[in-house]
């Protein structure tokens, strides 16, 4: 858990190079008042990422709810569930950090 949400991340003590100082978050599920949010910050970061969700997408004949990292539903079946847990599954920790390193703020 952080930021009030189920959290997926680098523990500091495998990357403590973080700009807040705080774990390097993967991904998050979050219950919001009138919706459910999953947070894949791979996909704000890689935009191949984005894409493969963006097909999953229209390959089910659903519009996406998203914001920049953030994929908003009310049921699981209006999601590409399969293809968000390959997303998170298929990202080394290591790419993930370069991918982090190379967008973040000098």
């Amino acid at each position: 858990m952080n930021w009030g949400m189920i959290s997926y991340e680098i523990p500091l003590e495998t990357y403590p190079d973080t700009y807040n100082k705080q774990p390097l978050g993967i991904a998050a599920l979050a219950s919001q008042k009138n919706h459910m949010a999953i947070y894949m910050m791979g996909c704000y970061m890689v935009p191949e990422q984005q894409e493969k969700l963006l097909k999953a997408y229209k390959e089910m004949g659903v519009k996406p709810n998203m914001g920049k990292s953030c994929i908003r539903f009310t049921k699981l079946e209006k999601i590409p569930l399969d293809t968000i847990v390959g997303l998170i599954h298929d990202f080394p920790v290591d790419e993930y950090i370069k991918h982090y390193e190379s967008v973040k703020k000098k």
